[in-house]
């Protein structure tokens, strides 16, 4: 009897401090939320509005008047979708080589892969834009797309993953089925892996849709942005900025961000589930 009301407090202790992390971790979000409805003056005022108020529709109709929010929107939703999609293929299929497969070299690529991987990315901004200046993508979605297909956490993600979550069986039964490399990365290891592709679509969405840098210095062309270098076009001079403007655009792109979140999460819980219930 004492072992059991232990463990109900215990329970109780556990959900209680799980309820506070979540509605510390959830405060930002409503205060984006809250801030959004709010004047500028009302933001500063003192003691801080934590209620909504009533200018939402006022400051929408400035960001909307003030950028191209739609487009700079789309423009950041295609990037962030082709390179997703790009690396997803890419680097699991890398990863697929890595982890299951043996070949002359393969340590030393492993490690020149993972030297790369900790070279921090501002590093390669100037050769990169005399690259992408050279072959004439500067200016174009080409070049946020290209050179962001495939990247180095990516495929150690998935070798990591891979080498786990693929055992060798099965690689060997779909050989004796006659099954070729590409038909074994298709219906043997993707399947398999889906819960990690889910992860790593989730990461890299989020990270292109946030780029800021790198779309700010390869699109020359101000009207050919996307969201994050535009929304960066709010702040005013001279301490004239409209927060309440700058809160709107800020929550209106976490939309598609919340989005992506909610499907890959769904994902990851379902197959992991369904893995599981097979276990």
């Amino acid at each position: 009897m004492a072992s059991i009301k232990g463990s109900g407090r215990r329970g109780i202790a556990l959900h209680t401090s799980l309820i506070i992390g979540v509605l510390l971790s959830a405060f930002p979000f409503y205060w984006a939320v809250i801030m959004s409805t709010h004047t500028s003056s009302e933001i500063f005022s003192y003691p801080p509005k934590l209620l909504p108020g009533s200018h939402f529709m006022e400051n929408v109709r400035s960001l909307f008047d003030t950028i191209d929010f739609f487009g700079s929107m789309w423009n950041s939703l295609l990037v962030a979708t082709l390179v997703t999609f790009l690396v997803l293929f890419f680097d699991s299929l890398a990863a697929f080589v890595f982890a299951k497969f043996d070949f002359p070299g393969k340590n030393v690529l492993f490690a020149l892969l993972m030297l790369i991987f900790m070279v921090p990315a501002q590093m390669s901004a100037i050769p990169q834009f005399v690259i992408m200046a050279k072959i004439g993508w500067i200016g174009s979605m080409t070049a946020l797309i290209v050179p962001a297909a495939a990247n180095a956490f990516g495929i150690f993600w998935m070798r990591q993953y891979m080498r786990s979550a693929i055992h060798d069986e099965l690689l060997d039964a779909s050989k004796l089925d006659g099954a070729n490399f590409l038909r074994q990365y298709w219906h043997v290891a993707l399947p398999v892996v889906r819960p990690g592709l889910a992860f790593l679509g989730i990461f890299t969405f989020m990270g292109q849709w946030n780029d800021y840098a790198w779309p700010l210095i390869a699109l020359t062309n101000p009207d050919n942005v996307t969201l994050q270098v535009a929304l960066s076009q709010l702040n005013g001079t001279h301490g004239t900025t409209d927060y309440g403007m700058v809160m709107t655009g800020a929550v209106l792109a976490l939309i598609p961000l919340l989005i992506v979140f909610a499907i890959g999460a769904r994902q990851i819980i379902g197959d992991l589930a369904k893995g599981a219930v097979r276990g």
